[in-house]
């Protein structure tokens, strides 16, 4: 796991722009100039630990920088009879390039963001994994090209800090991070999952992009016995793929069924007593769940290290928390992530497993009981399929009342005025033109699969992986996502949807897990990775919460204080909390970038 940096141009900032990402990886640091182009990368030795596995890599005028690993790399050497000289996944990606040029992307398995330079043909090849684990951010605008795993890094090589990007602080008012191409800056972008462009300056003054995985819909698996022992068997083949590397590899462990189920597998895979890690907190127990974790553990007999937090630690790092995610992000989750992975790195751990995408891809979240149960298919779907779409966004995005309050706050003459404006604008045509396979296979839509899709791609893609890159990475720490292999979210989209409905949520995983894990722990209420972020904040900033919202608004005048200063209240009785804290980040965050 690294960081990524390129230019088209010289410049005299390109190594401090470089060593901003040095958290992604300390182990080496190092950039090449090719006449007047730079690249640069920071490395976390995983696979292969030897120098000559060190980037930039070049071979046969090919460059590459690449962030991330490739779980099937050895078995790709084996069965594309790929000459390598190095013993590093890193190298394989440039073989592959040799023979197929761009179309082998969905040859490889893994979780990647990387940047190919062709130096005979003067290409840029950039491509990012299918579900956005990895990031890429970018700069295209009067011929100057910038791309980094930082949005900071990217900051630094350019000439002034572009304008507020308001769209994007809409859509983060919806879903508590920015999702799509925007970033907070405009003209700074993000390649979107599932997607690669060229750039040829010597063809074309502008870049090519194409989308290279789109999920398979069509339903072929009805029998819940084979599909049973189908998943069974992609779990173990997913667990045991990312245990590849060179060094050792820890699991995090919540005390849910998902982390729990990973760290049983991965023990009877290993056939070793493993680290796993799980975090909670000295007051406002009803957050914590070391208790659960704890039951996990002693089954699996695992190591098991415990992390306890405090409101001093909490408060300690909430703002290194904030700095870490470089734009406001809503997920209060953020600031024990850090604490615990901070715990992680200085025990000499640089992997971790994690549980990531088990909700989206078997039905984990309440909100999915709520629409099967309330909504009328059949009748929706006479509606027309846009109609439905826009029903199960509603539904998922708990779009009621709490959505009216934000969007009450934002001014209507600064910004779009409610989700369906933005929706209806952006993002209609891209949903359902990135699935035209769903279309052709389908006479009428599923709504158990798209409730699926809208959360992997929004919520998982968008604000819970890039959570999780950017805070694990800011302490040099690698996470894997077993649920997350490509062969286990297609299969789950190949089952027939009563089959993955059953009668609980998460039916089909809570039956393979039952032979692994305490039924207590199967059967216990769901809980997120919750913390007492509201509790903790008001009693360390009190009323200046709503100060500093209030100085930002009146300089940026983006928002309705009758609404700030109601949510505020709100927030005391603990309503609307998380709308408060995503105001508070997001002002904090203006503050120091267009104020101070």
């Amino acid at each position: 796991m690294c960081g990524i940096l390129g230019t088209n141009f010289l410049s005299n900032d390109f190594n401090q722009a470089l060593e901003i990402q040095n958290n992604r990886g300390p182990d080496y640091q190092n950039s090449i100039k090719i006449q007047d182009k730079q690249f640069g990368h920071n490395r976390l030795s995983i696979i292969d630990l030897n120098e000559e596995a060190n980037q930039p890599m070049v071979f046969d005028d090919l460059l590459i920088v690449f962030n991330g690993e490739i779980y099937n790399y050895k078995q790709l050497i084996i069965d594309e009879q790929l000459e390598c000289k190095t013993a590093s996944d890193t190298e394989v990606l440039i073989r592959l390039y040799q023979k197929y040029d761009c179309d082998f992307l969905n040859n490889i398995n893994g979780m990647f963001s990387f940047c190919i330079y062709d130096m005979k043909k003067d290409k840029y090849f950039c491509a990012r994994d299918r579900y956005g684990k990895k990031p890429f951010f970018y700069y295209f605008k009067d011929n100057k090209f910038i791309f980094a795993s930082s949005i900071k890094s990217v900051l630094k090589l350019l000439d002034k800090k572009p304008n507020l990007n308001k769209v994007a602080v809409n859509k983060f008012l919806q879903y508590f991070v920015s999702y799509g191409e925007d970033t907070f800056y405009q003209n700074i972008l993000k390649l979107e999952a599932a997607t690669y462009f060229t750039y040829e300056p010597k063809k074309s003054k502008e870049l090519v992009k194409k989308r290279f995985y789109k999920i398979n819909t069509y339903k072929r698996i009805k029998e819940e016995p084979r599909a049973l022992k189908d998943i069974e068997e992609l779990l173990f083949k997913s667990v045991e793929s990312r245990l590849v590397g060179d060094v050792e590899v820890a699991s995090l462990l919540s005390g849910g069924i998902d982390s729990s189920l990973i760290s049983a597998l991965y023990t009877k895979i290993s056939g070793k007593k493993i680290n796993t890690f799980s975090v909670g907190y000295d007051e406002y127990k009803n957050y914590c769940e070391l208790d659960y974790a704890q039951i996990t553990a002693k089954h699996i007999n695992s190591n098991h290290h415990p992390v306890i937090i405090g409101k001093k630690e909490y408060i300690n790092n909430f703002h290194d928390t904030l700095d870490a995610l470089e734009e406001p992000h809503g997920d209060s989750a953020a600031i024990p992530l850090n604490i615990l992975s901070q715990r992680i790195h200085q025990n000499g751990i640089k992997t971790v497993l994690s549980g990531e995408g088990s909700d989206e891809i078997f039905l984990g979240y309440d909100n999915y009981a709520k629409f099967l149960k309330y909504y009328d298919f059949e009748k929706t779907l006479s509606n027309g399929q846009n109609d439905f779409l826009n029903t199960i966004v509603s539904a998922l995005q708990n779009n009621t009342k709490e959505s009216e309050y934000l969007r009450r706050i934002v001014k209507k003459e600064t910004l779009y005025n409610s989700f369906g404006e933005i929706y209806t604008d952006i993002q209609r045509k891209k949903l359902f033109n990135k699935v035209p396979s769903y279309k052709r296979e389908h006479s009428k839509s599923d709504p158990v699969d798209w409730m699926s899709y809208i959360d992997l791609k929004i919520w998982l893609g968008e604000a819970l992986l890039s959570k999780v890159d950017r805070i694990s990475m800011h302490n040099s720490l690698e996470v894997r996502t077993p649920f997350l292999d490509f062969n286990l979210v297609n299969y789950m989209f190949s089952v027939d949807s009563d089959i993955k409905v059953g009668n609980t949520n998460k039916y089909l995983l809570k039956k393979i897990a039952s032979k692994y894990i305490p039924e207590e722990i199967i059967n216990r209420t769901k809980k997120g990775f919750n913390s007492p972020f509201n509790e903790w904040l008001n009693e360390e900033y009190g009323k200046s919460i709503l100060d500093t919202i209030i100085e930002v608004n009146n300089t940026s005048n983006l928002f309705n204080e009758v609404y700030i200063r109601h949510i505020y209240q709100l927030s005391l009785e603990k309503k609307f909390k998380q709308h408060l804290y995503s105001l508070f980040v997001f002002s904090l965050w203006f503050k120091k970038e267009y104020i101070s």
